[in-house]
C-alpha cells in the first residue's frame, strides 16, 4: 500500500495499473530505468500491465518484471482497462498511460498519470490526466516519492 497525505485529504494506493505501449515501452520495447522502479513498486502495491501488444512482445519483455501481464482487445482496449480498473477498486488505484485507450481508466482510477513519451501522448489523455509527466520515470517517481505526490496535489 502507498499512502499520501494531502491537507483534508488522505489517498492510498493498492494497485497500479499500466499502459505497455508508449507508456513502459517504447516500439515494443521496455525502456530503460523501468524494471527496476517496479522492482521498487511492487514491494508495496500490486502491479498490472495493460496491452494490445500491438508489437507482440510484451511477454517477453514484461516476463522479468513483477506484473501481473493482462492483454486487452485491440477495439475495446479502453472498455477492457476501465473495467479492471472498477474491477480492482478505482479509489485505491493509480493509472499510468499515455494513449487514447488510456483516458477512461485515467478518468477512473483515483491517481491518473498521463506520460509524455517518446510514442506521443494523446490530447483526450491529456485532459483528464491528474499530473502529467515528461517520461515514464518521472511517473513512476512521483510514486515512489510521496513528498512529490503531496507537492503537486495539494490544494
Amino acid at each position: 500500500m502507498l499512502a499520501y497525505a494531502l491537507p483534508g485529504q488522505k489517498i492510498i494506493i493498492n494497485q497500479v495499473v499500466l499502459d505497455f505501449n508508449g507508456t513502459i515501452a517504447c516500439d515494443g520495447e521496455l525502456l530503460p530505468g523501468v524494471a527496476p522502479r517496479l522492482q521498487a513498486l511492487a514491494t508495496d502495491v500490486k502491479l498490472y500491465v495493460l496491452t494490445a501488444d500491438t508489437f507482440g512482445t510484451a511477454a517477453l519483455a514484461c516476463r522479468d518484471l513483477p506484473v501481473q501481464l493482462m492483454k486487452v482487445d485491440q477495439l475495446q482496449g479502453g472498455e477492457d482497462k476501465e473495467r479492471l480498473v472498477v474491477r480492482l477498486g478505482a479509489e485505491h488505484t493509480a493509472a499510468i498511460g499515455n494513449g487514447n485507450n488510456d483516458v477512461q481508466m485515467l478518468t477512473r482510477a483515483a491517481l491518473g498519470l498521463l506520460v509524455l513519451g517518446p510514442e506521443g501522448s494523446s490530447g483526450r489523455a491529456l485532459q483528464v490526466a491528474d499530473v502529467v509527466f515528461s517520461d515514464i520515470l518521472a511517473a513512476l517517481d512521483f510514486l515512489l516519492k510521496p513528498k512529490r505526490v503531496v507537492a503537486t496535489l495539494r490544494p
